[in-house]
């Protein structure tokens, strides 16, 4: 073959040669294209993603306008109206008793007897020393008188005469005193009989028929019954210091028991302390409550439903937007549209699923219903509709 005619099929393979691998490296950088390009996407993406989801979603409440009259429920101890013992004043033996626990007994009621066999003795001696000194004093009498008279005659000195006169001032006087001693023990034999010093019903009787009665003199005295006025109840309660400016002679207060399930009883607030106390810093009143029936039981334990009137109207939250940090009590709003923003608050009452703000707070504020753990104040967040979220209000912080 000559030379010529082989350099020229030569240039066509080289050629070939050429755009094929020209093809080849543009198939290679197809591939490699159609590889990062998604993964360049992908990961632009998931930037857009974490930078959208670390914005914290929240949802927004208007804090609510508390009532202009205020109900506080407290816990209220039930009293008798009058609640006394009764102890005897003199010493014997419980001869009868005529009234049990439960009697409702009226003032000036016999409810026992006692013996004082020492008392009647010494009230029969007491008796016959008074006519002892009665018949003294009027000897002394006769005698002063006499006297007198015969001093008109010289017939004795006036030293007989001015001592005659002395006998019978002190006669006089035996006499005074041993009327009085009667007097005494005919009194302290009147405490024999042991009445009901007011209308009420006992509570308890310590004695029975045959004890021995000690009224003190010779040790402890025991009590005989104890009774208690009920047709009136004294209701004690303890105020919180915040209204203690309100709670004022004159307010309705309602009592609930729990052995009377949806029933109220009313009362009123007829007294005040007028003083903090400086353990719990509470105001103590009390309320008087109509018991005419008998239906309350003093002692027993009641809620007391006090309304009083509120200064300025206080706001409502749920609890779920508190926030409890070390800088205190918290809640977070939002300014701006999406700048949350931490407000220190001060609580009045807790109601269980709401609390009360009495400071801290504006009636026009946006607050965050559920805020996250992690919100600081000044961070952006995302606000949404409560209806994104849920019943409640409820905040979601998970991905969208």
């Amino acid at each position: 073959m000559p030379e010529g005619q082989g350099s020229a099929a030569g240039q066509p393979r080289s050629k070939h040669a050429v755009l094929a691998a020209i093809v080849a490296l543009l198939i290679v950088a197809a591939i490699v294209v159609a590889g990062v390009i998604p993964r360049w996407k992908a990961r632009a993406a998931l930037k857009n993603e974490t930078n959208e989801l670390a914005v914290p979603t929240v949802s927004l409440i208007h804090p609510k306008l508390g009532a202009p009259q205020t109900e506080i429920v407290l816990p209220g101890n039930i009293q008798a109206f009058t609640d006394s013992p009764i102890y005897a004043r003199t010493n014997g033996y419980l001869k009868k008793w005529y009234a049990d626990i439960g009697a409702r007994v009226s003032a000036g009621q016999l409810l026992a007897e006692i013996e004082t066999p020492e008392v009647d003795q010494q009230l029969d001696q007491a008796r016959a020393d008074l006519s002892t000194a009665q018949a003294n004093y009027r000897l002394s009498e006769i005698t002063s008188t006499r006297y007198q008279d015969l001093l008109k005659t010289d017939s004795v000195s006036k030293q007989e005469v001015d001592n005659a006169i002395g006998d019978f001032e002190a006669k006089k006087a035996m006499v005074a005193s041993a009327d009085y001693n009667v007097k005494r023990l005919e009194q302290l034999q009147s405490f024999e009989k042991i009445y009901a010093p007011f209308d009420g019903v006992i509570t308890a009787r310590n004695t029975d028929v045959g004890h021995l009665i000690n009224s003190g003199a010779g040790g402890p005295a025991t009590e005989l019954f104890h009774i208690a006025a009920i047709r009136k109840l004294r209701v004690y309660v303890n105020v919180p210091q915040q209204y203690s400016q309100m709670a004022r002679p004159g307010l309705t207060a309602d009592l609930t028991l729990q052995e009377f399930p949806g029933r109220r009883f009313q009362g009123t607030l007829v007294r005040t302390a007028e003083a903090i106390d400086v353990a719990s810093r509470t105001l103590l009143v009390e309320v008087d409550v109509d018991n005419s029936r008998g239906t309350i039981f003093p002692g027993a334990y009641a809620e007391v439903h006090l309304k009083v009137p509120a200064g300025a109207p206080a706001l409502i939250l749920p609890v779920s937007t508190l926030i409890f940090r070390s800088q205190g009590l918290q809640v977070a709003t939002v300014e701006n549209g999406n700048r949350a923003v931490l407000t220190n608050v001060v609580l009045g009452r807790d109601m269980g699923t709401e609390v009360e703000v009495v400071s801290g707070l504006k009636a026009e504020d946006s607050v965050i219903a559920n805020p996250p753990d992690s919100l600081i104040s000044g961070e952006t967040v995302r606000v949404v509709a409560a209806a994104e979220n849920g019943p409640g209000n409820a905040v979601s912080n998970s991905p969208r």
